[in-house]
Order: C-alpha cells, then structure tokens, then sequence
C-alpha cells in the first residue's frame, strides 16, 4: 500500500515540474558577471538556456548545498557514534577475555562435571 502511495507522490511532483518546464520554456541570458563588470573585466561570458533549466539548476544546487550543510553539521554525532561503537567492542573483547580467564574450573573434578556429555555412537 505504501509503495503506491509512492509511486502516486511520484507521479504528481513529475507532473508538477513538467508543467513548469512546459510554462517555461524561453529561453533567458545567463552571464557570469553582471555587464559593467564584464565590461570592465574585458571578460563576458553569456549563455541562452531556457528559463526551467534555471529554475531546477537553482533547485538543484540548493539541495545539493542544504545536505552538504547538515553532513557537515552532523560530524560530532557521527564520532560520537564512532567512538562508542569502538568504546563498546573494546568492551566486550575484555569481557570475553575476564569470563574465560575466570570460567576455567581449577579442579579436575569440577572440568569433569562442567565439560559436555559424550555422545555415544
């Protein structure tokens, strides 16, 4: 059920940026600087793209910034979590070297009681 609740969401925001492609599609100047800079520079760089590719580009870039900005907050979290990880497997290797150092019976006779039954056969 939830896959084609999905697959229907999907549908919809691909409909929705189509028809935004569609109602946008002259085409705009897009230049590195603005003219008095450029003129200034000596340097102009113009390009005509239509107007939708601008409108995802800018879309686009600023996902592309806004998860760039949490991975990079989220950093002392992650080592945090690294850090305890390895805190918890050092923890449990000691603890399994403690219960076999102590589990080992001293007298014969208890290892005779405490080792597995034989199966006969």
């Amino acid at each position: 059920m939830i896959r084609y609740l999905r697959y229907l969401a999907v549908a919809a925001v691909t409909l929705v940026l189509l028809t935004v492609a569609l109602a946008n599609r002259g085409t705009v100047d897009v230049r590195l600087l603005p003219e008095a800079l450029a003129a200034l520079t000596g340097f102009s760089f113009v390009m005509q793209v239509p107007l939708f590719l601008v409108l995802f580009g800018a879309i686009a870039i600023g996902i592309a910034v806004g998860f760039t900005w949490e991975w990079a907050r989220e950093h002392k979290h992650r080592a945090t979590a690294t850090r305890s990880t390895r805190e918890v497997k050092r923890l449990e290797r000691e603890l399994a070297v403690m219960k076999d150092a102590t589990s080992t019976p001293r007298d014969e006779v208890l290892a005779l009681l405490d080792a597995p039954p034989r199966k006969a056969g």
